[in-house]
């Protein structure tokens, strides 16, 4: 049996890879015959920048940036034919606020990235988003890349308070013949009851007062960098507007182009054609949930293996999606460590846990002939 395993990382728990590696030791423990081929996957979050540098090769630049709450990390770019590719999460994202101060943490690195991909030379610049622990509507990257107004930019959402105008000539004129690409994990808009800050807010650590205040300031950003008619505004109710806090926006604000980050990746790496020449593709993520089909890789890679014939299924570290839901999707069944392993385990030990449901999984789905 060929079967293609082709996960995305377990939030933070395992890398893409990683948890190619432990779905696999798992399965050959039960089918040592069977022949299992790794695509890790990416959505535009954590892992976008290695995924891709595995599947189509080219030149990784690490550049130091401003991470999300001032401290300095650094970022790796990756260059190939002509084009720069950043991986925001690198920038600003979640695992790098330590302690979370979403209130004033900043996309300023982003930003800072983005132009190392200008004075390098790059032609194009695919931005992938996912993964943020950053509220500010991209305020901050537009800040790295010149734009001003009459409030600081870089300080955080809290740094939005009062804003009444913003230039962002400064900005495009630095991205001038460059063509910029936005690969984004979700297709929320930036307000509102399913945007952004509602939707992410609370994981970001954002208290439900602090969700009023941040959507009115981001609000009032908008107004600002667009005007207050729906006409003017109509950009922040765009597809992907609300990604990574809004990075979404501010990247259409210059001229960015939205494609699904998984779309992106799935070209890169072929996956249409591995998903054809195999039996059976798996696929998977921290939590299977509803929001798995809002631009995530189990829902791109469903789709895939859909368009190609071949049957789907997810392992998963948590599963809250229902079989009816999991249909629509795409997906033929999803099963959970958590299940086999207990909760507490599956997050202490996810690879070993991962591997248990793996070799579970596979007497369902390569049953050994009988003797």
């Amino acid at each position: 049996m060929k079967v293609l395993v082709a996960p995305d990382a377990f939030g933070g728990t395992l890398t893409a890879p990683q948890a190619a590696r432990a779905i696999i030791e798992g399965w050959h423990r039960h089918a040592p015959d069977d022949e299992l081929t790794v695509a890790a996957m990416a959505d535009g979050g954590p892992g976008f920048v290695d995924v891709l540098h595995q599947g189509i090769g080219g030149r990784l630049d690490v550049v130091a940036v401003r991470g999300p709450v001032g401290v300095e990390v650094t970022v790796t770019v990756l260059h190939a034919d002509g084009t720069a590719y950043v991986e925001s999460a690198q920038a600003c994202g979640l695992h790098l606020a330590d302690p979370p101060d979403p209130m004033h943490a900043s996309t300023y690195g982003v930003g800072q990235a983005v132009d190392s991909a200008i004075t390098a030379g790059a032609q194009r610049i695919v931005v992938g988003l996912g993964g943020s622990g950053t509220n500010d509507g991209g305020a901050g990257m537009l800040a790295a890349l010149g734009a001003v107004a009459d409030v600081p930019l870089d300080a955080g959402p809290a740094g939005l308070t009062g804003i009444t105008q913003i230039d962002l000539a400064p900005a495009r004129s630095r991205l001038d013949g460059v063509e910029l690409v936005v690969a984004a994990d979700v297709d929320l808009g930036l307000l509102g009851m399913f945007g952004a800050t509602k939707t992410f807010g609370p994981q970001k650590g954002l208290s439900d007062e602090q969700i009023i205040t941040v959507d009115g300031l981001l609000d009032r950003f908008v107004v600002a960098a667009c005007g207050s008619t729906p006409a003017e505004r109509r950009i922040a109710d765009a597809k992907s507007a609300g990604a990574a806090g809004g990075l979404g926006f501010a990247l259409m604000l210059l001229g960015g182009n939205v494609v699904s980050g998984i779309g992106l990746v799935a070209h890169a790496v072929g996956l249409t054609a591995q998903a054809a020449a195999h039996d059976l593709v798996v696929t998977g993520e921290g939590t299977y949930d509803f929001s798995s089909r809002a631009g995530k890789v189990v829902f791109g890679v469903a789709t895939v293996a859909a368009a190609a014939a071949r049957p789907c299924i997810v392992l998963a570290g948590q599963v809250s999606v229902g079989s009816r839901e999991m249909r629509a999707m795409g997906v033929e069944s999803a099963y959970a460590v958590a299940d086999v392993v207990g909760l507490v385990s599956s997050m202490r030990e996810p690879s070993a846990g991962l591997a248990t449901l793996a070799e579970r999984v596979a007497r369902t789905w390569s049953p050994r002939p009988l003797e």
